[in-house]
């Protein structure tokens, strides 16, 4: 009974995964780090996406809170915060959210206030 069980489990998350590859929500380096899991890591990739969504968390309100300030002039802490969360999606593989960091680095870039703030509440609303 148990191995059925953890079969239909398997397949369903097979089928989740290629689902998100397919709406381009995870790349190859996903897989990459699957792969780095092993016998002595059984959690390996439970554990390192949990940190990653952990640290994004922070890194997101710390985002909404510097542009939300009347004076917003701190470009630069921005950018640091923004480069720290498109390389911890890149490494884990979550590549639309780096996509998303791109864009908004980009209107940032631009000085687009306006623009990279309808774009942040887009894409992260619940941050």
């Amino acid at each position: 009974m148990l191995g059925l069980a953890a079969d239909s489990l398997r397949a369903d998350m097979n089928r989740l995964l290629a689902s998100l590859f397919h709406q381009g929500v995870l790349d190859e380096q996903f897989l990459q780090l699957q792969q780095l899991q092993d016998e002595s890591a059984p959690n390996f990739v439970s554990e390192v996406i949990n940190i990653y969504f952990h640290e994004s968390e922070k890194l997101l309100r710390s985002l909404r809170t510097l542009l939300s300030e009347r004076e917003f002039s701190d470009s630069k802490k921005i950018g640091i915060h923004l480069n720290q969360l498109m390389g911890s999606s890149s490494s884990i593989g979550a590549q639309r959210v780096r996509n998303v960091c791109v864009a908004f680095r980009a209107a940032s870039e631009q000085d687009n206030r306006a623009g990279y703030m309808l774009s942040f509440s887009r894409c992260f609303p619940t941050i």
